[in-house]
């Protein structure tokens, strides 16, 4: 009896010690107790195998990167049987010092995310040489033995998730590189896209049969100039690298981005590229031309509908009185600019979030913008006028003029209606101006208020245009309760901008009180019949905006939408990209006027659904309209400040093809098939 029990234990522990399983736990050897390494493994029914590959060591040792510097041995694994392809993902390393030796690599704990193709076997095994280094150095084997028919633990997406979030992604942080060769010195030229560096570092993949010595970092501000000598194997000065493969990961303030390039030919060094000159005077231009494109975007009927107003009032058409109302108006523009530039440079020292059109986040901004364009509808119906205080009517009348606050507030209220608008060159412009010295971003702000106010300069300059409108007249009350209904349409727009932060109910209350507050006025102002004919307007106007708020998300006035959105995410883009999937970005904002322009003339037409319902296709959805820390530091590593934001990943297209701000159902169907591939 006892003799068959120590057989069937001695069975058992046999048959625990051949079984394999999808985890390898931790791993040591006798010769190396320093460290200890542990693989699980995940395999598709396709043959495709991720592996995890975690490595532990105690303090003061040290392992290596794909290019360990001058010292060193990179981990490698040899995989029985023999897999088709290996992807070895490698996260950002560090620098340090090994018995004089400058190296890179990782101390204490590492995860390598590694993918395998095709691997057609339930067993595999393989033998990882990992080299790790205190004051001595140690090469040492490990055998990795998984059994791909076994489980893996459930949260095992989430850890390789979490591992490949870790690994440097190939856009944003930088918007330039440049650099050159010359006399066994490699220089780069690195612009940061938004922000000034803090503490960068590079790690560089010197190429085959090269050595690179320790990077030489001078930054200023958003500019980073880099020198490395280069020799070859033996020590000796290098020949030409020029048009070779440059490959490195930048770092910064937790930020790190893959780099591949090819080293240009320099014939000394790069200059450090400046904030000044050409490249200042390039981005007024654009701002003069992001303000001046911004009166065309999709939110010009509110600004029209005030420049319009202003025009109205010029009974007399004296041309002095034309330039002073217009001037006036002008003023209003640049103080609004202004005022935007104050508001940037507050968030900039508080260090909150930067963007264009951001005040629409806020619930009470939105308020105080219903209150304002309340107001002027009931102006622009007649209902009260705008007046100032005896005195200074007094003192305007006697200038010529029927007082000019009305013509400055025009041009400042132009200014905040238009900023939920995303203009060509408006970004370039304002991103660069977020990152710029406080006093070029003023400058920048005033050239956008500028570029923006260049129609009514046209007026002020050449005041005949306006005299050329017909005479006053019945004509003038006809506008301008067609500017009114505009103005109400705006308001009515801004009331359902509360809704994220309010809930509809109270909305809707809000709504209900403004409209019996304008029905009241517009009663003892014109008489029952009017108000009749008010209310129905009022009730179909409140009516359609209901039904248009109410109706599903997947349906609208303009189609419907059968795109299966998902949440935006750097982790979801990257696991699109490794299943060999397309990525469609759209990151959105509820009060970003464009946003609502690109989705009903492009986003929902048939062929652009079809395209971004196919099943290599991944939709990615970010939501800006209330803030958000994760869709704020996604436009920030791409260098962007405002919505909407829309980027097209995919097989021939891995780091990322930027939309124009105003979407086109042509060029954006021609990159996401070019981002197909061959296939």
């Amino acid at each position: 009896m006892f003799r068959s029990f120590v057989m069937a234990l001695i069975l058992t522990l046999f048959t625990l010690s051949t079984s394999q399983a999808a985890d390898t736990g931790w791993l040591t050897t006798p010769d190396n107790s320093h460290a200890q390494v542990r693989a699980t493994a995940q395999k598709s029914p396709a043959g495709d195998v991720k592996v995890l590959l975690e490595v532990q060591l105690e303090s003061g040792w040290k392992t290596y990167w794909r290019s360990p510097g001058e010292g060193g041995v990179a981990p490698e694994i040899n995989w029985s049987p023999d897999v088709s392809a290996m992807a070895w993902h490698w996260p950002s390393p560090s620098a340090f010092d090994v018995a004089g030796i400058h190296t890179q690599g990782y101390d204490k704990q590492v995860v390598f995310p590694i993918e395998l193709s095709s691997v057609h076997a339930d067993r595999l095994t393989g033998v990882l040489t990992l080299s790790t280094c205190s004051n001595v150095c140690i090469l040492t084997d490990y055998t990795l033995d998984l059994d791909l028919t076994e489980p893996v633990s459930a949260d095992f997406e989430w850890q390789y998730n979490q591992a490949m979030a870790k690994i440097p992604v190939g856009t944003g942080l930088i918007s330039s590189v440049s650099s050159g060769y010359h006399n066994s010195q490699l220089t780069i030229s690195l612009q940061k896209e938004q922000g000034d560096w803090v503490k960068p570092n590079i790690y560089l993949d010197p190429p085959e049969g090269m050595l690179y010595g320790i990077p030489k970092l001078n930054h200023q501000d958003k500019n980073l100039f880099v020198t490395v000598d280069v020799t070859d194997d033996w020590g000796d000065a290098a020949g030409d690298i020029s048009g070779k493969v440059l490959s490195f990961v930048i770092t910064d303030q937790g930020f790190s981005r893959q780099v591949n390039d090819t080293i240009g030919h320099g014939k000394g060094e790069i200059a450090p590229p400046s904030n000044s000159g050409i490249g200042l005077w390039s981005i007024l231009a654009f701002a003069l031309l992001g303000g001046l494109i911004l009166n065309l975007m999709p939110c010009v009927l509110p600004v029209l509908a005030m420049k319009m107003g202003s025009i109205l009032h010029l009974e007399n058409r004296d041309k002095r009185v034309i330039r002073k109302q217009f001037s006036v108006s002008v003023l209003g523009i640049l103080v609004s600019f202004w005022a935007l530039a104050l508001f940037m440079t507050g968030l900039r020292y508080s260090q909150e979030a930067l963007g264009w059109g951001i005040q629409f986040q806020s619930p009470w901004f939105i308020g105080f913008m219903v209150l304002v364009t309340a107001i002027f509808t009931a102006n622009l119906f007649g209902l009260f006028e705008l007046r100032l205080s005896s005195n200074m009517n007094t003192k305007m009348a006697t200038a010529g003029g029927q007082g000019y606050s009305r013509h400055f507030w025009e041009g400042a209220f132009a200014t905040l209606l238009a900023t939920p608008c995303s203009a060509p060159f408006l970004g370039t412009a304002v991103a660069y101006a977020l990152i710029a010295p406080l006093n070029e971003l003023w400058l920048i702000f005033t050239a956008l208020g500028i570029g923006m106010s260049l129609p009514w300069i046209l007026v002020a300059i050449f005041p005949s245009i306006a005299k050329a409108l017909p005479k006053p007249g019945k004509w003038m009350n006809r506008l301008r309760v067609v500017l009114g209904f505009m103005m109400l349409l705006s308001s009515i727009w801004l009331i359902t901008l509360l809704i994220p932060h309010l809930g509809k109910p109270i909305v809707m209350a809000i709504f209900i009180a403004i409209t019996l507050l304008l029905l009241l006025a517009i009663a003892r102002h014109y008489g029952k019949k009017t108000v009749f004919i008010s209310a129905v307007i009022a009730l179909f106007l409140g009516g359609g905006t209901y039904l248009f708020v109410e109706q599903p998300a997947s349906q609208t006035l303009a189609g419907q939408d059968t795109i299966n959105w998902q949440p935006l995410s750097e982790e979801a883009i990257h696991q699109a990209l490794a299943d060999n999937k397309r990525v469609f970005v759209d990151v959105t904002a509820d009060w970003c006027v464009t946003c609502k322009a690109n989705k009903y003339n492009v986003l929902l037409r048939e062929e652009i659904q079809a395209v971004l319902s196919a099943p290599d296709v991944v939709a990615l959805r970010g939501d800006w309209t209330k803030p958000s820390d994760n869709i704020t530091q996604f436009l920030k590593q791409r260098g962007q400040v405002a919505v909407p934001f829309n980027q097209v990943y995919g097989p021939c297209h891995k780091d990322g093809v930027v939309l124009p701000p105003i979407l086109n159902k042509d060029s954006t169907l021609t990159v996401l098939s070019e981002a197909k591939g061959a296939q």
